[in-house]
This record gives C-alpha cells, sequence and structure tokens, in this order.
C-alpha cells in the first residue's frame, strides 16, 4: 500500500463519492479473470485495488468523526502491524 495514494482517493472521496471507487474496484476485480494477464500486471491490479479499499477504510473513519490525518495515521499502523506479525 502507498500512502500518497490513500491520501489522494481519500481525497477524490470526499470530493466525489465513494461509489466511483467500489465500481472501479469491481472492474478491477473483474479485470483478473483475464487469463492472459502477466503476473507483473495482476500484481498492479491487485496494489491499486488495496490501496482503494484503504481509502475506503480511511473516509469510514473520516465519516466516523476522526480527523482525516489522524485516521490516515491509524490505517497504516494496523497495516504495518499486519505486517509485522
Amino acid at each position: 500500500m502507498k500512502l500518497p495514494v490513500i491520501k489522494h482517493l481519500t481525497q477524490f472521496i470526499e470530493d466525489n463519492d465513494e461509489d466511483f471507487v467500489v465500481e472501479t474496484i469491481e472492474t478491477l476485480e473483474a479485470l483478473t479473470e483475464v487469463s492472459s494477464l502477466k503476473d507483473e500486471e495482476l500484481d498492479v491490479i491487485g496494489e491499486l485495488i488495496s490501496n482503494m479499499y484503504g481509502a475506503i477504510e480511511v473516509n469510514k473513519m473520516i465519516q466516523n468523526g476522526k480527523p482525516k490525518k489522524e485516521a490516515v495515521n491509524e490505517f497504516m499502523q494496523r497495516v504495518l502491524g499486519s505486517i509485522d506479525k
């Protein structure tokens, strides 16, 4: 996951609507079923999907009253914590 990407997507959700990101995730997930995709291409698609899910999660924290910076930091701490385990 890339923090700058998650921040940018979180801002996109705030400026537009979460539905755009959800629909993009669905589209990318459908693309993963293309049998001719190379592993590197699947990795890129997977990275994009995970960043989008991260932005949705951060947006939910913001909607529940957390300041944006705190929500992003808390989310990244959870991600880093799960990697360390």
